[in-house]
């Protein structure tokens, strides 16, 4: 298969499985990035895959006008192919090389009789702009009716900024040096960043880019975490020397984060999934902070895990509906259905209820999602404080975003962070 062609080829594929099959996007680019050699294809499979799926209701308004006869259900790869192919061009690639290689890959999916079609649609996808669509038309009706139920006044900006590319934020390791220094390595390697006050280990870059290009990256300088979740940090502040549980902790980043900033911190981090344990074991390998304790069990079974010792601090990054995070995962509006929410705010209550119990008087609870209903958020820790006499809410400043019920919840595209939600208790 020639240059070019094989990244177009496993974004075809990757789409129609998310698109068509009903794959989750982590699990569809899993199975398709390893057969890249090259990191460069790599991200240009995911930046294809990602553009594709945010603007999929414009790109496939074009198809259905644009077509003489409807793409038919056996047409579904080739009609994944053509949604990379917009994507390419509204990415700024080229326009030659767009052309040349997405019929090129038309002919290696065996679809050479159609390919004269591919040409012709992008051809005219060079020449006139695609169809308009309102950003709420890729969310289910009864998830757009419920985020304009929850926040009327700033709806609309969530919807575009759910449709929008994200910046790509880096947390600096503050254990191998500075942020200031890292950032002049940046620049030295013409990478131009932005810092943000509120968030001291956190630079923002404009255009995202793999990390294998970033300096340090393997030997821990850096990690890519969005400023959102790195503002947890900030939520929980443990004091120097305490016992921390990270509950919720993979994919590693919150725990690995509260490691950087202070090495006395007993740290927890805890995941129900063995596999994601073993991730989370080599990302606190590559940042050198392997005092983390990684463990596998299930939060919600304490007793099977505990040792029966209060932690002093304990975070619930909860698992939630993921609709704070559009931006970065589109395929929530996909895959999540209405009655997904009701289990996901009954898992969040068991955790809220397991886990009081481990956490020493005196001590602080913060829970997380990365959701902007109210039903997991505001109205979940309201009905957690009225059933639980020993919890008091603190208050949260507003670099945390707008107060809701007993918390505070930050906007998808506020800051240029992600959607989330944050909530500090106390015990005693």
């Amino acid at each position: 298969m020639s240059d070019g062609v094989a990244p177009r080829v496993a974004a075809a594929r990757t789409l129609d499985a998310v698109l068509h099959r009903g794959r989750s996007l982590k699990a569809a680019l899993g199975a398709g990035l390893p057969a890249l050699a090259d990191p460069r294809d790599r991200a240009l499979v995911e930046a294809m895959v990602l553009a594709a799926l945010r603007q999929r209701v414009r790109y496939n308004a074009a198809l259905d006008g644009w077509t003489p006869r409807p793409l038919g259900p056996r047409d579904a790869l080739l009609r994944a192919l053509l949604l990379a192919g917009f994507a390419q061009l509204e990415l700024g690639l080229p326009a030659h090389a767009v052309l040349a290689a997405t019929v090129d890959a038309a002919r290696a999916l065996g679809r050479a009789h159609q390919a004269g079609m591919v040409n012709a649609l992008l051809r005219r996808a060079t020449r006139e702009p695609l169809p308009a669509a309102a950003p709420e038309a890729a969310w289910p009706d009864w998830l757009a009716t419920q985020v304009r139920a929850d926040w009327p006044q700033q709806a609309a900006a969530i919807f575009a900024a759910s449709a929008q590319l994200p910046p790509l934020w880096l947390r600096v390791n503050r254990r191998v040096q500075p942020r200031d220094a890292y950032r002049t390595r940046l620049h030295e390697a013409g990478i131009e960043s932005a810092i943000d006050d509120a968030l001291p280990d956190a630079l923002r870059l404009s255009t995202p880019l793999p990390v294998q290009q970033l300096p340090g990256f393997e030997a821990g300088a850096v990690s890519v975490q969005d400023a959102s979740a790195q503002a947890v940090a900030d939520a929980l502040a443990p004091a120097p020397g305490a016992r921390v549980l990270d509950a919720c902790a993979a994919p590693g980043g919150k725990a690995a984060h509260l490691a950087e900033r202070d090495p006395s911190l007993r740290i927890t981090a805890l995941d129900v999934d063995a596999r994601r344990v073993r991730r989370m074991q080599d990302t606190f390998a590559r940042l050198r902070l392997g005092a983390i304790e990684a463990r596998t069990g299930d939060a919600t079974r304490p007793a099977a895990w505990w040792d029966g010792t209060p932690f002093d601090a304990i975070l619930i990054d909860a698992p939630c509906s993921a609709t704070g995070i559009v931006r970065r995962q589109p395929d929530v509006l996909l895959h999540r259905r209405a009655a997904d929410l009701a289990a996901l705010v009954q898992t969040q209550a068991a955790l809220l209820d397991a886990l009081w119990p481990l956490l020493a008087p005196g001590g602080v609870l913060v829970y997380a999602t990365c959701s902007i209903l109210r039903a997991e958020n505001a109205a979940q820790v309201e009905g957690f404080l009225a059933r639980t006499p020993d919890a008091t809410p603190e208050p949260l400043d507003t670099r945390f975003g707008h107060a809701s019920g007993a918390g505070r919840q930050r906007l998808p595209g506020e800051g240029g962070r992600d959607g989330f939600f944050y909530a500090r208790l106390r015990k005693g």
